[in-house]
């Protein structure tokens, strides 16, 4: 028996020998496979803060999963993924667009879930005094309120609807600077390119140049809900389930609750 009769002989009997005592053959093909799960969340761009955070506590435990986000408008980020865009999951910050898909048969059945609630507020630059609530904005000294895109961007649905419940939104429209999404509401406030803008409660929380001057009822408008779901386009589904999951546990509400979120 030649060295090559040998080395195969020797291979049969070990992998025999793993068969009989109940060990599985593992080889390097799925080694790799279980090293290289990849998960890409399309998120609403005020979660962009918490979610960061809540990443490296994820892989402590789940070091083999690689996530990365997709930052943007909900309105945006839903077209993307009707249009075919690659995505595991999406995390919106409005309902509306997330009844969208599902309505159109693209969610996992089972995953959707909401993941926190947030307040609309109103704020200004840190130096500007005299505005102590909405109506201010009817002042000539306002002429350039930001908000985001109502078409697209929840936060300006949410700001639209608290304005015309409040009698005030015919008087102030022609002020109006529409952006893409609610943190470029927050950047136009923080450099003064708007004297005013409407924002989430977690967006204000993450700057320093801008100060809140009143926190919108929640009778005016549509609850502020971050619905999440697995997409029927996962190449991941089970890997994006447990992620989901997570974003529920406690671990990750602390990290919610430090950013300002609401959450039961």
């Amino acid at each position: 028996m030649n060295t090559r009769q040998i080395l195969a002989f020797i291979g049969v009997a070990v992998a025999s020998l793993l068969l009989v005592i109940g060990l599985p053959l593992v080889t390097p093909s799925s080694v790799i496979a279980q090293s290289n799960t990849s998960l890409l969340v399309s998120a609403a761009a005020s979660m962009k803060d918490a979610l960061e955070e809540i990443k490296p506590v994820y892989q402590q435990g789940k070091p083999n999963v690689n996530i990365s986000y997709n930052f943007g408008a909900s309105g945006a980020l839903q077209q993307q993924i009707e249009q075919g865009a690659p995505a595991d999951i999406f995390i919106s910050a409005g309902k509306k667009q997330v009844d969208a898909l599902e309505q159109k048969g693209l969610l996992v059945p089972g995953t959707r879930a909401n993941l926190a609630n947030n307040r609309l507020v109103l704020i200004v630059p840190n130096d500007v005094i005299g505005i102590t609530s909405f109506y201010n904005l009817t002042d000539t000294k306002i002429n350039k309120i930001a908000m985001g895109e109502p078409r697209s961007v929840p936060a300006g649905q949410y700001a639209e609807q608290v304005l015309k419940k409040l009698d005030i939104f015919e008087k102030v429209k022609s002020k109006f600077v529409f952006v893409n999404n609610v943190r470029q509401v927050l950047a136009a406030v923080e450099s003064g390119n708007a004297q005013a803008g409407l924002v989430y409660a977690t967006d204000a929380k993450i700057s320093n140049k801008v100060k809140i001057v009143v926190a919108a009822d929640d009778k005016f408008h549509s609850p502020i809900v971050y619905p999440m779901a697995v997409l029927k386009s996962s190449k991941n589904v089970d890997a994006a389930k447990e992620f989901v999951q997570f974003l529920s546990s406690s671990q990750a509400k602390m990290v919610l609750k430090k950013y300002g979120f609401i959450v039961r």
